[in-house]
């Protein structure tokens, strides 16, 4: 199957609710029931989370219109593609939507460019939204250009995938887990590519993943699945730190911030990120990148501890002033895990109950933080 759904406009009216993307499926299937009700932004990229059985791709394939739920209702940024109650029903390939699957399938008997140009000359010149210039040089694929697919890795493939799709002008992007055929190489390789996606188009984008990695460093809203039903569903930072979730007990439960480039010591090679909402800095080795620049950090509960003090002779870079929020008890009841705020931002540590009760933490405690170690996931 092709990446896009070709096809004119939707059939439907505007509908009043604009920058926003509603959905509710519902499909009885031998042994798998899929029953969600989302409200989803309208921009910038959502992820769909969970396990393998999860039904992430079943609910993209909704979206797509590939899998027609006898029950339904969905409303992409106004444009009303499917409502079960009134017999509405847009076909998917009348719905402006790119579609790119884990294998990238594109034409093998067509270069790089024509498989490009495939989408875009479908598209009447009036209606294109992306042109063929920005997709490639968004997708870094200018090279490739009379390349055939045979003679591209697998991460050029994808990313030569998603520039097809791009191509097709949606309004809507579905990446069904397109990082997961791929090696580490070239995940790392695609990822940066996506990024700029989110940066640089007013896309939203739907994007499948089991990797929480991937998810964070790339989502802005998170849809946690299991078993065909929505466990959560919220803004990515809140909901990775849900305590009635997951995410916060396994071994590498970590928190995401943002911030924004402060300074850069080439000496050192020391990258300052101002966290937002605060004077607070993090540093990190780094290559260096523009003052004021946004960017997204992930600190792992295990790399914070905690101090009633500011430590002045010490090797950790990072001391920051935060206040306690709340904690819990994990299942092996001998540690802690304490969320924290500095600034506009949440952080956890995972600490030994013994240092708990000697440190005598306590609600809305002002105390120091000590990261160990700061990852760069993301920058805008």
């Amino acid at each position: 199957m092709i990446d896009r759904l070709f096809g004119g406009k939707p059939l439907a009216p505007p509908h009043k609710e604009q920058n926003l993307i509603r959905a509710r499926f519902k499909i009885e299937r031998p042994g798998f029931v899929l029953d969600v009700d989302l409200s989803l932004p309208g921009r910038g990229i959502s992820a769909l989370f969970g396990h393998s059985g999860s039904g992430k791709t079943s609910c993209l394939r909704c979206f797509a219109g590939l899998d027609q739920a006898p029950d339904a209702y969905l409303q992409v940024n106004g444009e009303l593609w499917q409502d079960s109650a009134t017999g509405q029903f847009v076909a998917p390939h009348r719905r402006a939507l790119g579609y790119v699957f884990q294998d990238a399938n594109l034409f093998a008997h067509l270069s790089v460019r024509r498989n490009l140009e495939f989408g875009h000359k479908r598209i009447p010149a009036h209606s294109r939204r992306v042109p063929l210039e920005q997709a490639v040089e968004l997708l870094g694929i200018g090279h490739l250009l009379q390349r055939m697919p045979e003679n591209l890795s697998g991460g050029e493939r994808q990313r030569v995938a998603i520039a097809r799709a791009l191509l097709t002008s949606p309004r809507l992007l579905l990446l069904d887990e397109p990082l997961a055929s791929l090696d580490l190489k070239r995940k790392l390789e695609v990822l940066p590519y996506l990024e700029r996606l989110h940066a640089e188009l007013d896309i939203p984008i739907l994007y499948v993943s089991h990797s929480p990695d991937e998810v964070a460093r790339l989502a802005d809203h998170l849809v946690v699945l299991e078993e065909g039903r929505v466990q959560a569903s919220g803004p990515l930072k809140e909901t990775l730190l849900r305590p009635d979730l997951p995410f916060l007990f396994e071994e590498d439960a970590e928190a995401v911030v943002d911030g924004s480039v402060s300074h850069y010591d080439p000496d050192y090679r020391l990258l300052s990120i101002r966290l937002s909402g605060t004077d607070a800095v993090l540093q990190l080795t780094h290559a260096p990148l523009a003052t004021g620049k946004p960017v997204r950090v992930k600190l792992k509960a295990r790399d914070v501890s905690l101090s009633l003090h500011q430590a002045r002779d010490t090797s950790l870079l990072n001391l920051l002033p935060a206040r306690v929020e709340h904690w819990l008890t994990l299942a092996n009841q001998a540690q802690i895990l304490v969320s924290l705020r500095v600034g506009d931002e949440r952080m956890i540590a995972r600490i030994t109950r013994y240092s708990f009760d000697k440190l005598g933490i306590h609600a809305q405690q002002a105390l120091w933080v000590q990261v160990k170690s700061v990852s760069l996931l993301a920058s805008d």
